[in-house]
């Protein structure tokens, strides 16, 4: 920003990656700061035991524990042996990346009524991981269907 009196400076939004915090900083644009070198490794989801998510190293197929609350919301939508983005720094792991479009079955839902498309209807659909979306009324169970796993919303029959 550069007031009309004065000298300019940087306001920021800062997010602490690994508590999560958000901060309002203030910064003189000649500072200079040591670059956060944050490592995004592809590592493929094995199976949970509990709170830990266990995740393997394609390349050196070491595993490696993970706890649930890293995860976030949007890991109800993989399953087991898909590959995830797991980003660490420092070797603390403070999140993990899905991919971002999914292809999972449909479990249960209610069955859709024929010639009810003039509206853009939707149902409830409970999903081979357990997660819960909204689907149109023509998808049925047994239907495999695309998932955007960052908003969490049906895209298309797969």
């Amino acid at each position: 920003m550069k007031p009309g009196k004065g000298a300019a400076f940087v306001r920021t939004k800062i997010r602490n990656v690994i508590t999560g915090a958000v901060t309002e900083k203030t910064f003189n644009p000649n500072d200079k700061y040591p670059t956060a070198f944050v490592e995004r490794k592809d590592m493929q989801y094995l199976y949970n035991d509990g709170d830990l998510y266990y995740f393997m190293d394609s390349e050196t197929f070491e595993q490696i524990p993970i706890n649930k609350s890293v995860l976030g919301d949007n890991f109800k939508f993989v399953k087991e042996n898909m590959d995830c983005k797991v980003l660490s720094y420092k070797g603390n792991v403070f999140g993990v990346e899905p991919p971002n479009f999914v292809e999972l079955e449909v479990v249960k839902t209610d069955p859709g009524f024929k010639g009810d498309t003039a509206t853009n209807a939707t149902k409830p659909a409970t999903l081979e991981t357990g997660a819960e979306i909204k689907v149109p009324l023509f998808i049925n169970e047994g239907e495999t269907i695309r998932i955007d796993t960052r908003t969490g919303e049906y895209m298309e029959r797969a």
